[in-house]
């Protein structure tokens, strides 16, 4: 127990040992606990990021919407074809059929005892 003793006083009597003890502390604050640490500055360095690529498809999107209208507007045979393949519009004389590739989900059958 007294070399243990002897230890820790040999230890806080090493005259650099508070400017150790301050750098420490002062790189866990910056780095880790801050409002405005690294760890967070990282974390919004990604999240900018993600936020820039959904700007860009939305940005990419928007241009062929107005693509779209741009067209819808000049020409009257494309709102006909809009009009047809999206609502299943037609012209009096018409029949729709309509084709699935979609399988139908069979009921269970209830059983009797």
């Amino acid at each position: 127990m007294k070399k243990m003793k002897s230890f820790l006083l040999r230890i806080l009597h090493i005259p650099a040992l508070k400017y150790i003890v301050v750098t420490i502390l002062a790189v866990v604050l910056i780095g880790f606990v801050d409002e405005n640490s690294v760890w967070h500055h990282m974390r919004n360095t990604q999240r900018i990021s993600e936020l820039e690529d959904e700007i860009e498809k939305y940005d990419n999107q928007n241009q062929r919407n107005q693509a779209q209208i741009r067209e819808l507007d000049s020409n009257p045979k494309a709102i006909e074809k809009i009009g047809r393949e999206r609502y299943f519009m037609k012209a009096d004389d018409e029949d729709i059929f309509v084709l699935s590739d979609d399988q139908k989900e069979e009921e269970p059958h209830a059983t009797t005892e």
